[in-house]
């Protein structure tokens, strides 16, 4: 039976730029080898299919695949899927500018996420983390490391900075680099990768290098990222490591009890400049909550003839 997809550019307002993202609808039926094989042949980051939800009272199940394997959470599949099922009923609403909520089933559990429509621009969708970054004890060579990213050992860090270990629900090494040239210089062997990376939550973590400002001056943090273990060379867009960035930015910069916007930028190198808001609410000390969301437009739509 054939099955609606649409191909959605996120974290960007603009086409062909930011993360690309495969959204399959009426996925109920698919199995996971079917969904894996689907999102090899897509080839992209990441693909989403959407299903009916477990729970009547949600608005759909996500299951997220890259070429490589099943992620239990994702955040540009998040926010894609969010606006794709948003525009898709979007004409049962009636008229625009629209604001939604709905809650999606992932692996990592229940996402709440908020969509705004609005005529003239692209959506876009933000979403409460479904899980606080927690850092996991991991030690590191700082030479180790340093030939894995083709730098210098005195490049990587800054301030108070380290390299550590965080998840969210994906675990990722996050490598602080010392500035914008640092980062850009970056030429990742995935084979010294893997000699000096750790294992967690039962498999090999991917790389998120990160440093202080941006190109864009908006920008906040500017990073990059890497998964051989996901089939990812490299992404343009991470939800999921600025999620787990959200710990480590508590940790290190202590921010006073309030609330925080970040802009994360990402995917210059690639030519696929992508802005990540994160917003951390601080009280008593302690992460209160966290959001992530950012824009995404609609680039294709088709059939899976399957």
């Amino acid at each position: 039976m054939p099955r609606r997809y649409a191909i959605y550019d996120v974290f960007t307002d603009t086409r062909l730029a930011g993360n690309p993202l495969a959204v399959v609808f009426d996925a109920d039926g698919l199995d996971t080898a079917a969904m894996q094989k689907i999102a090899g042949e897509f080839n992209l980051s990441e693909t989403v299919f959407v299903t009916a939800p477990e729970n009547p009272a949600h608005t759909a199940r996500l299951r997220i695949f890259t070429p490589g394997r099943e992620l239990p959470f994702a955040g540009h599949p998040t926010v894609g899927a969010a606006i794709a099922i948003a525009e898709a009923g979007e004409g049962r609403a009636g008229g625009l500018p629209l604001d939604l909520v709905s809650v999606l089933e992932e692996n990592v559990g229940p996402v709440r996420c908020a969509v705004r429509l609005s005529a003239g621009t692209a959506a876009f969708a933000e979403f409460d983390l479904p899980r606080r970054s927690v850092r996991i004890d991991a030690g590191f060579d700082r030479q180790a490391l340093a030939d894995a990213f083709s730098l210098k050992p005195g490049q990587i860090g800054f301030e108070n900075h380290v390299p550590s270990l965080w998840s969210a629900g994906v675990a990722f090494v996050l490598v602080p680099v010392h500035g914008l040239a640092a980062a850009a210089a970056v030429d990742f062997d995935p084979m010294l990768w893997e000699r000096c990376a750790p294992f967690a939550e039962g498999r090999l973590a991917a790389a998120y290098v990160y440093c202080r400002g941006g190109v864009n001056h908006n920008a906040r943090f500017h990073a990059r990222m890497f998964a051989p273990d996901m089939g990812i060379a490299e992404d343009p867009a991470t939800g999921a490591a600025v999620a787990a960035l959200s710990g480590a930015i508590h940790h290190f910069d202590a921010p006073v009890d309030g609330h925080h916007p970040f802009l994360v930028e990402q995917g210059v190198e690639m030519g696929r400049p992508s802005f990540i808001h994160l917003h951390l609410d601080v009280a008593g000390g302690q992460v209160a909550g966290a959001r992530i969301g950012g824009q995404a437009v609609r680039l294709a739509t088709g059939d899976l003839c399957l």
